[in-house]
């Protein structure tokens, strides 16, 4: 939820969101350098360098490289600071040394204040939680909109490393909600994107990852292209054969494949795989989604096994693409 309302210091954009993490978790990854370092900065942005020194007084530098590697530099300093509940910092436009530029030394248009600020807030609910942030001192137009754009993509970023941290909290993530004909399969690799399509479209590497490890996997036809034809074999102990097949639809390296899937024991029923592959710097987001004609095609397939199966192929994969 964002909002923006006016105050003496000019605009004032106040965003909430809720974190499905303890406080503790949601305080660190704010405040620890190694993880603002992953999720600080807008979808497509890196975060290069953070500095920080967490004192009533002290400051911090950070740098947002832009996808064209262009580096934009923040600071600032801590003026409140109460452990897990509240810090209240200023906001400045920097150079690489952390000496103060006016917004205009990176192109920003607007009457910008000497200095903005920025206060969050954490507040504990039932093992979630809820997170503030009130910005104040925007300019008028359109910086209010991307500054809130730019926010809410880090804070994207941030609720997926904490759903990574939580203790407990399964690595691989099945998404179905009930009544819709869809389902997805959700995971971070900690491997370039690069390596994930590869084990997508090669061949002799599917074999090794594409089922649970009961099945021998068998590529009896692999045209990775617009138009070209799939098969796989799945073999059990007994010999038995379960076959699988489809056609390309769209093949865009290293980011996106579109395929149709058919289970030949039940011809016919036909759905639609969509894989993404996101870059998460030098990581990768990996969503399977697949959908399919039906609720009941939905929840049958399901019900056949995605649910345990799903994680453990995620599994296999994750052996095979995160080897260093």
């Amino acid at each position: 939820m964002a909002k923006v309302q006016q105050n003496k210091k000019g605009k004032e954009l106040v965003i909430t969101r809720i974190f499905d993490a303890p406080r503790e978790l949601v305080w660190k990854a704010w405040t620890e350098p190694k993880y603002v370092m992953r999720w600080w900065g807008p979808m497509g942005y890196t975060c290069p360098v953070a500095k920080i020194d967490l004192r009533v007084g002290g400051k911090y530098l950070s740098a947002m490289r832009s996808p064209d590697g262009k580096d934009f530099w923040s600071t600032g300093v801590y003026r409140e600071i109460v452990q897990q509940e509240r810090i209240v910092a200023t906001d400045n436009f920097a150079d690489e040394k952390g000496n103060i530029v006016p917004a205009s030394f990176y192109g920003m248009i607007g009457e910008w204040p000497k200095e903005l600020l920025v206060t969050v807030t954490f507040e504990d609910q039932k093992g979630k939680t809820k997170f503030t942030l009130k910005h104040e001192g925007l300019p008028e137009g359109m910086m209010i909109d991307m500054t809130r754009a730019g926010w809410n993509g880090s804070f994207d970023k941030l609720a997926e490393i904490l759903e990574e941290k939580k203790l407990g909290a399964p690595k691989t993530r099945l998404i179905a909600e009930p009544g819709k004909q869809e389902a997805a399969i959700v995971r971070i690799f900690d491997a370039p994107r690069e390596r994930l399509f590869k084990a997508y479209t090669d061949p002799q590497l599917m074999t090794r990852w594409w089922s649970p490890k009961r099945f021998t996997i068998i590529v009896d036809k692999m045209d990775v292209r617009p138009g070209g034809v799939w098969r796989i074999l799945n073999r059990d102990a007994e010999g038995k054969e379960f076959g699988f097949h489809g056609v390309y639809h769209e093949v865009s390296l290293p980011s996106r494949l579109v395929y149709t899937f058919e289970y030949e024991g039940m011809p016919g029923h036909v759905l639609l795989g969509i894989v993404t592959f996101e870059d998460r710097e030098g990581r990768t987001k990996v969503t399977e989604k697949s959908v399919f004609e039906s609720v009941w095609d939905r929840d049958g397939m399901l019900a056949s096994g995605m649910e345990e199966g799903g994680p453990e192929v995620m599994d296999r994969l994750a052996e095979l693409v995160e080897k260093k």
